[in-house]
């Protein structure tokens, strides 16, 4: 038995040094570290359990017969990050390049396997060079078979991927099906054809990172959830990011107590809002009053900056917040907005995270590549997740709420189940200005002085319609309340909404407008 117990020691050391130290030094000389010890940073101390250590590749074309693979380039299992069980694979870049062949697939399959069975939040840290070529179409079947189970545990269980190196080719797509993708700035990068193949097939010359750098991906195709300076922030990041999550789709999130007091009031939220309703703000100072401690976690902050998504917590419990952002674009409603928003509605709505939403916004954007780019498909998708989910919704109208936007931002009609009003909402079909030129065209055209007629008639529809009350009239708003008093309305509806119980008709599944 001692014999068996020192071959145990020697295999397993074997797989513990990966690629060995020449590799393991070139890792570290990138500023990145090796697939142990980003699982060991990121999770609890010495919980992690390490499964399949010992699978081998079985390839022997091209000379991988004679080609070793400690633990088939991926390490996989299951540990704790506060406590919580979690289930992780993370590529091993120093085992030749960390590529995708049939057994390493099979090992990342059985992780996600395991992560739904026991209903535990997978964590997938992507570094890799690609498909193992050497392999063919084995290792083409890994990335389907990865590609099936990322599909089928949406919204079963959270899927988070951390993309610290480089991921290409067919790889992108299971970040792409995950719930979550968090990049490394100047480390990480996606693309599906790399800067080599662009430039023999367009002629393009550009570098990995101008490509499908963290940046890029963050800012404009929208592909990042979240974005890091370096592994060590990114890891504290993805912790936090766990915290407003629950286990799977069965669970509530923990309720965490930060000790602000529910029934806080904040008489300075009235002077937040500019009295000129054209004037910018930040929602992210409403967003810091309201909710605990002043806390908030944005997901996707810079992209479609003109609304933000996030997740903060109401009396300690987690909620989804939705908020136009006046600063950019005035807050209206586009293409990439509606996508950003959408998406994240209906990750909440799939693991019981309650949605608020901040609504300040004049429309949807208009404009020639808006149209051509399809704004109404994209602009439905909002319409299409609020009115979806059956988690609570709360809405507080905070000023501007025009046409087809505000219904589109959680109205009474696509199912919010308290909405409140700040007394400078304005609920109407356009703005003052635009409305009193339609309808009192004639009376401004036949005046002897139309600019003055035209000023007192955007007056008269200000009186009469720029205001929350036709809305609180007709019963689509709850209630018109002071700003100071918006987080214990909030907290005290939440709590009122708990035991909400909503669901949809019976069907396989609807046909969202993509």
């Amino acid at each position: 038995m001692d014999e068996k117990i020192r071959e145990l020691g020697e295999r397993r050391r074997k797989v513990l040094e990966g690629g060995g130290p020449k590799r393991i030094a070139a890792q570290h000389d990138k500023g990145k570290m090796t697939a142990r010890e980003r699982i060991e940073s990121l999770l609890d101390a010495g919980s992690f359990i390490e499964i399949d250590a010992f699978v081998e590749h079985r390839a022997v074309d091209l000379g991988m017969d004679e080609v070793e693979a400690p633990g088939e380039g991926v390490v996989i299992g299951h540990g704790t990050i506060d406590g919580r069980t979690i289930f992780i694979f993370a590529q091993d870049f120093t085992v030749i390049g960390g590529s995708l062949g049939e057994m390493h697939a099979l090992k990342i399959c059985k992780a996600m396997d395991m992560a739904v069975k026991v209903g535990a939040p997978v964590i997938g840290i992507n570094d890799s060079g690609g498909a193992r070529i050497q392999e063919g179409v084995d290792a083409l079947s890994g990335y389907g078979d990865i590609f099936f189970r990322n599909t089928r545990a949406s919204g079963v269980v959270p899927q988070i991927s951390v993309i610290m190196g480089p991921c290409a080719g067919g790889a992108v797509y299971s970040p792409a099906l995950t719930d979550f993708t968090v990049m490394v700035d100047k480390t990480s990068n996606m693309f599906i054809t790399g800067p080599q193949v662009i430039k023999a097939v367009t002629g393009e010359d550009v570098s990995a990172e101008a490509l499908g750098g963290a940046t890029v991906h963050s800012t404009t195709s929208g592909c990042a959830s979240l974005m890091f300076a370096d592994e060590a922030s990114t890891i504290a990041g993805v912790k936090k990011l766990l915290s407003y999550l629950p286990q799977n789709n069965i669970e509530d999130p923990r309720i965490v107590d930060s000790g602000d007091d529910p029934m806080r009031s904040d008489p300075a939220l009235k002077d937040v809002i500019p009295d000129a309703p054209n004037k910018p703000y930040d929602c992210r100072d409403v967003i810091r009053s309201i909710f605990d401690s002043g806390d908030f976690f944005e997901i996707q902050g810079l992209y479609a900056q003109n609304i933000v998504t996030c997740f903060a917590r109401l009396g300690g419990r987690s909620v989804g917040v939705i908020a136009n952002q006046p600063k950019i674009l005035a807050g209206v409603l586009d293409i990439n907005a509606s996508d950003k928003a959408a998406r994240f509605i209906r990750f909440c709505d799939a693991f019981n995270i309650p949605l608020v939403t901040l609504a300040d916004t004049a429309g949807y954007l208009p404009g020639v590549g808006q149209e051509h780019g399809g704004v109404i498909r994209h602009g439905a998708k909002l319409l299409y997740a609020y009115s979806e989910a059956t988690v609570p919704k709360m809405t507080v109208i905070i000023r501007k709420d025009y046409g087809g936007a505000y219904i589109a931002m959680c109205s009474r009609h696509l199912g919010a189940d308290q909405v409140f009003a700040w007394p400078s909402a304005e609920i109407a079909v356009m703005g003052p200005d635009g409305a009193a030129n339609i309808i009192f065209k004639r009376e401004i055209e036949e005046s002897s002085d139309p600019a003055s007629t035209r000023k007192d008639k955007i007056a008269e529809y200000k009186r009469n319609f720029a205001n929350p009350y036709k809305a609180a009239l007709r019963g689509y708003v709850d209630d018109v309340i002071d700003p100071a008093v918006t987080r214990p309305r909030l907290i005290r509806a939440l709590t009122m909404l708990l035991g909400k119980r909503e669901s949809l008709p019976p069907r396989k599944h609807g046909n969202m407008p993509v």
